[in-house]
């Protein structure tokens, strides 16, 4: 029985540490490109989403983040250390009731876009996360963003040449087909971000 038991933890730690190795490689070879499709170096895409949210609270702006399913609950969470952390303004866009208000008038495509449109100002950001990068909606709050002068990160997998990977300022890519993939390494991402705003305020106020 203890030789079994070995042989299963043995397994299951071999299969751990081959998705660990397989997750830093998909975030070590993230594509980060810029609206004209120009593919940027990855630490200079990473610097470039970083001064965007850092602007967006200079100007008292507010940080806007869509998503689906999994990528909304990632909104969520990214909101809330947005908030504690970056010391920005935040939101979901995901009340209950307006969500299945908008959906049930106007359909689901249109939840984040009506919002957008009646809250978006050219000193916001909107940051747009979709693992296919094929929503509908995500697609439409992007437009909504654009036509209130608002600036666009977005966060894709699966396809190359997915719909939102061509429509941001700035566009991560993550090479992977796997949901669970992609949806952590969009998260890893926006902590990173998070965190690295919330550095620059604590700078900021010690100076």
């Amino acid at each position: 029985m203890e030789d079994l038991l070995v042989s299963k933890n043995s397994v299951r730690e071999g299969a751990f540490l081959n998705g660990v190795a397989q997750f830093s490689q998909l975030l070590a070879i993230a594509i980060i490109s810029a609206a004209s499709n120009k593919i940027v170096p990855l630490e200079e895409g990473m610097q470039t989403m970083i001064g965007m949210l850092s602007t967006c609270r200079e100007q008292e702006g507010t940080i806007y983040v869509a998503g689906n399913g999994g990528s909304a609950a990632i909104a969520s969470h990214v909101v809330i250390d947005l908030l504690n952390k970056g010391s920005v303004r935040a939101t979901a866009m995901l009340d209950p009731a307006v969500t299945t208000c908008l959906s049930n008038d106007f359909g689901y495509e249109h939840i984040y876009e009506r919002q957008l449109l009646q809250f978006a100002r050219k000193e916001d950001l909107l940051i747009a996360i979709s693992s296919s990068g094929n929503s509908k909606n995500i697609l439409n709050a992007v437009k909504a963003a654009r036509l209130r002068g608002a600036k666009v990160i977005t966060l894709s997998g699966f396809e190359e040449r997915n719909p939102l990977r061509e429509v941001g300022d700035v566009n991560l890519w993550l090479t992977s087909k796997d949901y669970g993939q992609v949806e952590i390494g969009h998260a890893f991402v926006l902590h990173h971000l998070t965190d690295c705003l919330a550095e620059s305020a604590t700078e900021g106020e010690s100076r």
